[in-house]
């Protein structure tokens, strides 16, 4: 069994070209500590957000804190803590902050997952 507590977990800086703004992530779960998924807990500052993407699996979003927004080419949705999303794999979508507030989701994928960012 592992337990994974956020607070005791460093944030590293996320500065992929996926992402505009300042993003966060700690890594809850990974390739090397799970054996089928991988689970982060992603933290965007006020108005920060990743581009359009898309993912080979479908993904799963739990908001934890703050405001945020999911948006695929046709639809933006606003979400709140307790929010769960899913995002069907091949989907082109984005997820992040709304302007005014801090926003953070745990994001749990399937590690053999890939992401292909379709925004530049």
């Amino acid at each position: 069994m592992q337990i994974a507590k956020p607070s005791e977990i460093k944030p590293e800086v996320e500065n992929r070209p996926l992402f505009s703004g300042k993003v966060t992530r700690q890594t809850l779960v990974s390739a090397n500590t799970g054996k089928n998924f991988n689970a982060s807990l992603i933290n965007f500052a006020p108005g920060a957000r990743n581009k359009f993407h898309t993912h080979t699996s479908d993904q799963m979003l739990i908001v934890t804190a703050g405001k945020g927004i999911v948006a695929t080419e046709k639809q933006e949705f606003s979400v709140g803590v307790g929010d769960v999303i899913l995002i069907p794999a091949g989907e082109n979508h984005w997820h992040g902050a709304a302007k005014d507030s801090s926003f953070s989701h745990i994001s749990i994928q399937p590690k053999e997952s890939q992401t292909t960012q379709l925004e530049k």
